[in-house]
């Protein structure tokens, strides 16, 4: 015996309900960019420069006294973040610190800003060590430069653009453009939501957050072609059949591998939600909210688009009765 999340043969009518997911998800994106232009992304250091330093002690670590003695070093914005282990006891604590400025020095002059990071980062451990002892160990630091924080928001908004422009290519060549631009609507209808999902919650925006971004571009695009190809193949055998009925019977068929493939994601990435930590938490909530999102939009949005676009049945047609009869 085995679990069936969803019957193997269901009849939801899909399509009846397009123009409620229609205005639910003009709603999001909407919402989605108001946010966007009003509250802006939260960058994370990657983005934005500065010094992450991570250190664990012989002994549990008061978040409180650590983020006082930080903070009187007047550098700034300080973020102090405690990762636990699975007792609940503090195994570490992850500062951040925003970009110094080098004083007396241009902002131009590249080497000075990276010094005054590097600065920076001493000044912190020497206070911490004076803090927690000799018993603490600092496991990472990453400085990050103005310089080096430009490219990666350039780079990172280049992949998300060419990520989408390669699967506009890939969808064009294998269908036909009515699927090609469907497919495209729903990503961006993805990618917009998850941005607008981080600005409204406000969590860390990080080069990870890139990562997990071409993860549900990629995600979503392969939950789509799946219904494509079942759409693509239910137009050459039910040739007569209305389109709207033929898209909820091509989403009826691959629902069940829809909702599995959904599912046993979701189950690895709340383990990894619960159980990876403060660093991968952004990455990990990303990826749970893509997944939902692009579910959603395989089935409500890149399908029903078929139905705008009118889809072209002339290659699906049956073959002239001369044809038939040619051997």
């Amino acid at each position: 015996m085995y679990l069936k999340l969803v019957p193997d043969q269901t009849s939801i009518p899909f399509t009846r309900v397009r123009f409620a997911a229609l205005a639910l998800s003009a709603i999001l994106i909407v919402g989605s960019f108001a946010a966007l232009f009003t509250k802006g992304l939260n960058f994370g250091i990657d983005f934005l420069g500065g010094v992450t330093i991570e250190i664990t002690n012989t002994e549990e670590i008061d978040i409180g006294e650590v983020r006082s003695t930080v903070g009187a070093l007047g550098l700034g914005n300080v973020n102090v973040q405690g990762i636990r282990d699975f007792v609940g006891s503090e195994e570490a604590v992850i500062i951040f610190i925003e970009q110094q400025k080098a004083e007396d020095a241009a902002d131009e002059d590249v080497s000075a800003q990276e010094q005054a990071q590097q600065n920076a980062s001493v000044v912190v451990q020497n206070a911490l060590r004076e803090l927690l002892g000799e018993g603490m160990v600092v496991r990472k630091v990453d400085v990050v430069g103005p310089t080096v924080s430009g490219e990666l928001i350039q780079k990172g908004a280049t992949a998300v653009v060419l990520a989408i422009a390669m699967m506009l290519i890939y969808i064009w060549l294998r269908f036909e453009w009515q699927f090609s631009l469907g497919a495209i609507a729903a990503l961006v209808h993805d990618v917009v939501i998850t941005l607008g999902m981080f600005s409204v919650t406000q969590l860390k925006f990080e080069l990870a957050i890139i990562a997990a971004i071409l993860t549900i571009v990629g995600y979503s695009m392969n939950d789509t072609v799946v219904v494509y190809d079942r759409v693509r193949e239910n137009l050459r055998k039910f040739k007569s059949k209305p389109l709207p009925e033929l898209l909820d019977l091509s989403i009826n068929d691959t629902l069940s591998r829809t909702v599995m493939t959904s599912v046993t994601t979701l189950l690895a990435l709340a383990s990894l939600a619960v159980f990876g930590g403060e660093v991968l938490r952004g990455f990990t909530l990303a990826m749970i909210w893509g997944i939902l999102i692009g579910t959603y939009s395989s089935i409500f949005v890149a399908s029903p688009f078929l139905l705008a676009t009118g889809v072209k049945r002339d290659w699906s047609k049956q073959p002239t009765a001369g044809a038939a009869a040619t051997p």
